[in-house]
Parts: C-alpha cells; structure tokens; sequence
C-alpha cells in the first residue's frame, strides 16, 4: 500500500483527501498542524507527503525543511498563496511540486502519480526521447531529425538538469544555481536567453513549446 500523510488545518478538505486517496488505493493518515504532521511522519513510513503551507503553528516552509532533515518522501505542497515567491521559498527548501488552491481532485491525483514514477525509479535511462528531440545523457548528444544539435556547453548543462528531472519544475535559483554556481542565483535573465537557444534548437514551434515549459516567475519543467 501507499502510505500518504495529508497536512492541512482545513477538516473539510482533510476529510475530502482522506476520502479521496483511499478511494484511490492509498492508505491515509492526516494532521492538523506542523507540530503533529512531524510526529506523524517519524512514526510512520510514509510514500508522499501532501503539505499545506498555511499552517496554525508552524509555517509550513519550515515543517518542510524539519521533514527533509530525516525523511525523502515526496512532497506536494498545497498553497492558497497565488504569488510566486511562496512556492518558489517552498521547491528551494525540498518541495518536489505545488499545487494552487482551489484545485482539482484529478489533478491533485496525476500530481501524485507522477511523484510516484519518479520516486520508485532507481535509475533513468540514459536517452531521453521526445517527438521532437532525443538526448543521450551518456554521450552528451542531442539529435532531431536524425541530425545532430550543437549546444553550447551553457545549453547542454541546462538541458541535462531539465532532462534528468522529467515532469519536476525547477525554480530558477535551483537551475541557477546548479549550471553557473550560487552566485549567479538572482541572474533570471541569463536562463531566458538560453532557454530561448534551446527552444530554437529543440522545439518545432518556438511560440508554443511542448517539452522546455516555462511556469512565469516560478521556474521551468520538462515534459517528455
């Protein structure tokens, strides 16, 4: 069975996830703040955590960074906040997606599995493929058509994080971060140049991309 613990201080949705989830196959415990939801997940060994950020005694940014000190469950932060900057605060501290309330008990669902894909898979291949595009990781190669792509050493660094991390969104300090160090974590206008390269090289129709997405303010993701 898959162990979920849903966090949320709101009884009616807390009883719509449990009913929901275990309608669904997925075995539920719940708690109503910070302080019981760290208790719950070091006394139970848990598959995905759903974390709201609004909590009574703890903000939920915080019980994040406590979960992540002992545990490596996904986690799918709800937010009632529309703005960016509390999401992104939430993916730098360990979050591994967000969903915006209100929100669709469907999409809330696929969220979950595709944490799931990601969690329970040891080792991803080593060629990614796309209808547009294939990369292999191993040979540092990118093809489309057939043909090979030549990416700048920036663009293929960028192109490897998205690559290994499908379907996740990666705030653009993480992305930052990890191609030109943490210094450069403010420079958001370098990664709109390249991603633009990229979406020139990679993508058929540039105006409206299918595989490098960007989320405004937030980040971007790559979907297969």
């Amino acid at each position: 069975m898959t162990a979920v613990l849903v966090v949320d201080d709101d009884p009616h949705l807390l009883r719509a996830l449990r009913i929901t989830l275990q309608a669904h196959g997925y075995t539920v415990t719940t708690a109503v703040d910070g302080t019981s939801a760290l208790l719950a997940a070091t006394q139970n060994p848990l598959s995905l955590i759903i974390l709201d950020l609004g909590l009574p005694d703890i903000d939920g940014t915080r019980v994040l960074k406590e979960l992540r000190g002992f545990s490596s469950a996904p986690v799918l932060v709800l937010s009632a906040r529309h703005g960016s900057e509390d999401k992104v605060e939430a993916l730098d501290a360990g979050a591994d997606d967000y969903i915006t309330k209100p929100f669709g008990l469907d999409e809330l669902l696929a969220r979950l599995r595709a944490l799931l894909r990601r969690s329970v898979e040891p080792e991803r291949e080593t060629v990614v493929r796309t209808d547009a595009f294939t990369v292999d990781l191993a040979k540092h190669r990118v093809t489309r058509d057939g043909a090979d792509v030549r990416l700048t050493p920036t663009e293929w660094k960028i192109l490897e994080v998205l690559v290994r991390n499908p379907e996740k969104l990666i705030t653009q300090q993480q992305l930052l971060s990890r191609v030109w160090g943490p210094a450069y974590a403010k420079e958001t206008n370098y990664l709109r140049v390249y991603m633009a390269q990229l979406r020139r090289k990679l993508e058929p129709d540039t105006a409206s991309p299918r595989h490098l997405l960007t989320e405004a303010g937030i980040g971007y993701r790559f979907m297969p």
